[in-house]
C-alpha cells in the first residue's frame, strides 16, 4: 500500500474533496479554475444523486455538487474511463443545477452562474483535443465573443499534465501535480510545501485513516485497478485487431505502428503470428 491514496478513486476524490472538513481544499482548488469575479469564499455541500423531475428521467449521481455563498452552482466529476457521448452527458447533468434555481410562482428566469468540471483520467477521442489539456468552454458567437456568462465546463485532461516539479509556476499547476502524481509520492515536495497543500496531504495519508476508512479505500482501489485492466486491454484487443486488418491491407509496419500507437516491433510480432497461422 502506498502512503498517499489515489485520488481517481471514488473514495480518493470525495475524501479530498467532498468532506465538510476539507471544502478549503475544494474551495482553493476550484478558485484555480475561476475568474475573478467567481472566486469562491464559502460552500455548501448538496445531495449528490438527483433524481429529476419526472420518473422517467435517467439518475444522476455527481461525485460533487455544491453551491456557493453568492449562489454559483458547481459540479466536479472524476471520471475515470472513457464513455460514449460524454459532452453531451456533461450538458444533461449540468441541467439539474439549472432546473434546481426554478422559483413557483412570480419568477424572471434570472439564473446563478453553473460550472461543471470535470477531471478526466483518459483523453477523448477527437485527435483535435489530444494537444488540450485543458478546455475552457463557454457559449460564444460567431465572432468568439462571449454570449453567455452563466454555463461554464472546464475539462482537464490529466494524462496531458506532465509538468515536472521545476516547472510548476502557478496554484493551478500545483494541483495539477498534486492529482497526477499524489500516489506516487512519499513525502511532500519542497515546492508543495504551503499549509492547504500540507492539509492535503494530511488528509490523503492512508496509515492516518480509521481501519473503517482503509477498508472501504482498499475496495475502491479494487474497483479502480479493475475498471483500468478492463479498459487497458478492451483498447489493446482494439488495436491488435485495427493492426491485423491493416496487415492484410499489406501496410508497412511503419505506418501501421503510427496508426495503432503499437511499436513496429509489436506490429512486426502480429505479421508473424498471421504468417504462422497460415
Amino acid at each position: 500500500m502506498t502512503k498517499f491514496i489515489n485520488p481517481y478513486t471514488d473514495f480518493g476524490f470525495k475524501k479530498l474533496f467532498g468532506e465538510e472538513a476539507n471544502k478549503d481544499l475544494l474551495i482553493d482548488f476550484l478558485n484555480q479554475l475561476l475568474p475573478p469575479h467567481h472566486q469562491i469564499k464559502f460552500l455548501d455541500f448538496r445531495n449528490s444523486e438527483n433524481l429529476g423531475d419526472f420518473a422517467e428521467e435517467r439518475k444522476a449521481i455527481f461525485d460533487v455538487h455544491c453551491v456557493s455563498a453568492t449562489g454559483e452552482r458547481f459540479i466536479v466529476e472524476m471520471q475515470k474511463a472513457k464513455m460514449k457521448h460524454f459532452k453531451d452527458r456533461s450538458l444533461f447533468y449540468s441541467t439539474f443545477a439549472i432546473r434546481e434555481q426554478s422559483l413557483k410562482g412570480q419568477w424572471d428566469f434570472k439564473l446563478e452562474p453553473i460550472y461543471f468540471v470535470a477531471i478526466l483520467d483518459f483523453l477523448y477521442d477527437e485527435r483535435e483535443e489530444k494537444h488540450k489539456f485543458r478546455r475552457d468552454v463557454a457559449f460564444k458567437d460567431q465572432d468568439g465573443d462571449l454570449f453567455f456568462d452563466k454555463l461554464h465546463f472546464k475539462f482537464l485532461q490529466m494524462p496531458l499534465f506532465n509538468k515536472t516539479e521545476n516547472q510548476l509556476v502557478t496554484k493551478f499547476d500545483k494541483w495539477c501535480y498534486f492529482l497526477k502524481n499524489l500516489e506516487d509520492l512519499d513525502n511532500i515536495p519542497a515546492i508543495l510545501n504551503e499549509e492547504i497543500f500540507q492539509k492535503a496531504f494530511e488528509t490523503a495519508e492512508f496509515a492516518a485513516m480509521t481501519e473503517k476508512q482503509q477498508v472501504a479505500y482498499q475496495e475502491s482501489l479494487i474497483h479502480y485497478s479493475d475498471m483500468k485492466n478492463i479498459i487497458d486491454t478492451a483498447v489493446e484487443d482494439m488495436r491488435i485487431g485495427i493492426a491485423e486488418n491493416l496487415i492484410k491491407l499489406e501496410l508497412s509496419d511503419k505506418d501501421i505502428a503510427g496508426a495503432t500507437s503499437l511499436t513496429v516491433q509489436e506490429v512486426q510480432e502480429i505479421r508473424l503470428k498471421i504468417t504462422n497461422k497460415k
